[in-house]
């Protein structure tokens, strides 16, 4: 062996030792296993260390006014891609006459490949120019929330919970137009897994919007606007005085629409206002439910902060266990600042009553009569 051969022994074979001892050594002692590494908390951590860009904070009229133009087109471009827009097509296919208001069920052409079916109510006794609401209903379907089809179970579901809200604000002389939101119904694709009624699509039309740059939110509130578009071509509907109300998913798109759409005048938002944060992103929700990114920029409250200074009234059950009251009272409180910034105080309200999720009538008839007239 020649020298330089020896000196690379003498050098190497320390080093090979060392390492050799540190794996046996590494190898006999016990790995550290992660115990806290599940989904659910480490989305919480993500949460509690987000901090939204674009939370409302402003202190003037001219601040309020910057900050919704920077959010208001953030919100837009969230609830994605729209339909094409086609000419105004009304199809009438039905119609009932009751005690106080006729029903017609009509079918409004909202984009090339889409009809949205809509039950009409028509106030017998009405003012020549009437103020209209579009009612939205939630994940029960149409049926139980304008009494159609109507069985003891379903009787009792609607008695309990105010779900007739179209028919209660027609029986006091307001123009109402139930939707039949995308998804549901007559106009469901793929069934649901393991729901079994009402006929339902959302994870189909949710995961298809998604895959189209689309939000079922935002192609749900297009249907919507395309109502409105009917609705401004009626000699019995006043068309500076349309607004929107909704319970539960219903609730929901009626935080959305006034944001894309000027002509909503007011909104009656119920069973779904609360915080992103504490409801849809830590309790199981429908997916549609879901608008990708929205809690990197604000709360619901910076969302429903949009609309204003038009009206909102909140309507919220004490005991909802899916939109916890606690969100509610948190941006209500944001919202008292948002109109009061605004100088009109008094065209924010809420209806906290004592039950669960749910519709109530307790304030609505006041609301619209304080801000649509007698």
């Amino acid at each position: 062996m020649t020298i330089p051969q020896l000196r690379f022994v003498r050098t190497t074979l320390p080093l090979v030792f060392t390492l050799l001892s540190l794996a046996i050594a590494t190898a006999e002692e016990p790995s550290k296993v992660p115990t806290d590494n599940g989904v659910t908390r480490s989305f919480q951590r993500l949460a509690d260390t987000l901090k939204p860009d674009l939370a409302w904070d402003a202190k003037t009229p001219a601040e309020h006014q910057a900050w919704r133009d920077k959010m208001q087109p953030t919100i837009v471009g969230l609830l994605g891609k729209m339909p094409e827009r086609v000419p105004l097509e009304v199809e009438w296919a039905e119609e009932e006459k009751f005690d106080k208001f006729t029903r017609y069920k009509i079918y409004v052409r909202t984009e090339p490949n889409y009809w949205a079916p809509v039950y009409y109510f028509v106030p017998h006794e009405r003012k020549a120019k009437t103020p209209a609401m579009i009612c939205l209903h939630g994940h029960s379907g149409i049926d139980p929330y304008i009494r159609l089809n109507e069985t003891p179970a379903q009787k009792t579901k609607t008695d309990e919970h105010a779900l007739d809200y179209a028919l209660y604000m027609a029986e006091h002389g307001y123009v109402t137009a139930a939707m039949v939101v995308r998804g549901w119904n007559e106009t469901c694709g793929r069934q649901d897994r393991a729901v079994k009624s009402p006929p339902r699509s959302c994870h189909e039309m949710s995961m298809n919007a998604f895959l189209l740059g689309m939000t079922p939110q935002g192609i749900r509130c297009w249907d919507a606007m395309r109502v409105v578009d009917f609705l401004q071509t009626r000699d019995e509907v006043d068309p500076d005085k349309i607004g929107v109300c909704g319970l539960s998913g219903g609730g929901t798109l009626t935080m959305y629409l006034p944001i894309l759409d000027e002509r909503i005048k007011l909104a009656m938002i119920a069973g779904a206002f609360s915080e992103y944060r504490t409801s849809i992103y830590s309790i199981d929700h429908c997916i549609c439910n879901c608008l990708p990114g929205v809690m990197r920029h604000g709360e619901m409250a910076d969302v429903v902060a949009l609309f204003a200074p038009r009206p909102v009234l909140l309507i919220n059950g004490v005991d909802d266990p899916i939109f916890p009251i606690d969100g509610a009272r948190e941006g209500l409180g944001k919202l008292k600042e948002v109109y009061g910034v605004l100088g009109c105080p008094e065209n924010v309200d809420a209806d906290f009553f004592a039950g669960g999720h749910s519709w109530s009538n307790n304030k609505t008839l006041r609301f619209l009569q304080e801000h649509f007239g007698e």
